[in-house]
């Protein structure tokens, strides 16, 4: 076992692996991994939708949308954004609006997203729903989901 890393049912979590003195007394320079350091592409895209999925339960916990005040939701893709208006205690979708449901091809996709916002409340608005509860999804405030929140502000939504 001389040199050799100790197993992974051994490491606790997300700690620095520990390794055994080699006959040399010297842990192997290239094996070192530092707390948060990950090894490949494929693990930072994991580790990535990881916090992706703490962040949604941690908001999750606290967004509740009924008949009075529906849920926003916002989806987003690397292609497209859409989004939903949901009243939890119904379980079910009111009104929804995407980019697909947008014909101008020459605006970007931040921009787009602006259009959608807008065309959501618009459609919100024919079914008389006023105030909502912004849900960003695990996404972070940021970009197309802000592009999509003040689009639906500046179309008359409120929240």
């Amino acid at each position: 076992m001389k040199g050799d890393i100790l197993p992974a049912r051994l490491w606790r979590g997300v700690i620095r692996p520990t390794f055994v003195k080699t006959s040399a007394g010297q842990n192997p320079p290239s094996l070192k991994l530092r707390r948060g350091e990950v090894k490949n592409m494929k693990n930072q895209q994991k580790e990535k939708n990881r916090k992706k999925v703490f962040r949604k339960r941690r908001a999750g916990a606290l967004i509740f949308g009924d008949a009075q005040t529906p849920r926003l939701s916002v989806f987003r893709s690397n292609s497209h954004i859409y989004g939903q208006i949901i009243d939890d205690k119904k379980r079910s979708t009111i009104v929804s609006a995407s980019d697909l449901e947008i014909k101008d091809s020459k605006l970007n996709k931040t921009q787009r997203a602006m259009k959608v916002g807008e065309l959501l409340a618009t459609k919100a608005k024919s079914v008389k729903i006023l105030k909502v509860v912004f849900d960003r999804g695990g996404n972070r405030y940021h970009g197309r989901v802000k592009a999509l929140a003040e689009g639906s502000r500046k179309g008359g939504l409120v929240f």
